[in-house]
């Protein structure tokens, strides 16, 4: 080959490792940040207090941003551990699509610009939890907790579960009972959600040496935990309709796919072997997902549907 075409291979190489935006969009973990949006809408809309609709759409786009950021930062430190698990060697890092330190520089510029739109343009105690949430889940869950305690996703749930808190304090400028019960919900739904897949997941997690609980204690504990999380998320879950923040659509789903949710950790639990007991994890996977979803949108709707009829 002669020495042009060298260069001109090369150049075409180099060309298609260019990050796309595609490549940015994933960095933010898109499908984590519509859940983050959606608990945010509903810690919004049920909150007390009126709030501008340019407010609560700016108040939105900022808490995306900080997700995304979150993400992206993530991303940044996990690199080594992504490129040696199934379920993230896609991502652009390990891809080579995009650089680690374009991921630091992209979810700093993100963490920056989203708590400073929250603080300035919202409150600043929406954008203090909002900075302190992209701490948490950079220096506390990923540089800290993950890679040394099966209490990673168990502490590091926090994270997960301060967008309805975000909302709620968009709209009122606090926090209150009712904001950390929402909190609570999702911070209890986290345990089993996430285990459901690390049993599924155990020899990547092996492999990487990240303690998660079915590496470090089995998975006969694991599935025992899943149990005992879930008997206390299900009625922690009705509890809003209880108190009387979310009304009697929310209360009813809340008891019935509860119901399900404890069957399936049930599930879980009693099948322990064989393909029978990865179908019985992923079950209980994809339906914790579906059974957050549907307690926080029906938390949407009824908080619309509240604020047009007063």
């Amino acid at each position: 080959m002669t020495t042009a075409g060298a260069n001109a291979q090369s150049a075409e190489s180099l060309k298609l490792l260019e990050p796309s935006v595609g490549d940015f969009v994933t960095l933010m973990k898109p499908r984590v940040m519509t859940l983050v949006i959606l608990t945010a809408v509903a810690g919004m809309l049920v909150a007390p207090g009126p709030i501008h609709p340019v407010i609560g759409l700016i108040a939105i786009i900022a808490i995306s941003f900080g997700a995304g950021a979150s993400g992206a930062l993530n991303m940044w430190y996990d690199a080594d551990i992504d490129e040696n698990m199934a379920r993230t060697a896609a991502r652009p890092i390990p891809r080579g699509r995009v650089t680690p330190n374009e991921a630091l520089q992209f979810g700093g510029v993100l963490s920056v610009i989203s708590v400073l739109t929250l603080g300035v343009l919202v409150n600043w105690v929406a954008g203090a939890l909002l900075a302190f949430t992209i701490f948490f889940y950079l220096v506390i869950y990923t540089m800290w907790l993950k890679r040394r305690t099966p209490q990673n996703i168990v502490i590091g749930g926090a994270a997960g579960a301060f967008p309805p808190m975000i909302g709620w304090a968009a709209v009122t400028g606090s926090v209150s009972v009712e904001s950390i019960l929402l909190f609570l919900i999702i911070f209890m739904w986290t345990p089993p959600h996430f285990w459901a897949l690390a049993l599924l997941r155990l020899r990547d997690y092996e492999r990487v040496g990240v303690p998660m609980l079915p590496v470090v204690a089995g998975p006969h504990e694991t599935r025992k935990q899943i149990i005992l999380y879930s008997l206390i998320l299900v009625p922690l879950a009705v509890l809003p309709s209880v108190l009387g923040f979310a009304g009697i659509a929310y209360g009813v789903a809340s008891v019935v796919l509860g119901a399900i949710f404890l069957w399936l950790a049930f599930d879980v639990w009693r099948i322990t072997e064989g393909r029978e007991a990865d179908k019985a994890c992923k079950r209980l996977f994809w339906f914790s997902i579906l059974y957050l979803y549907a307690l926080f949108a029906i938390l949407v709707v009824e908080g619309a549907a509240n604020r047009i009829l007063a």
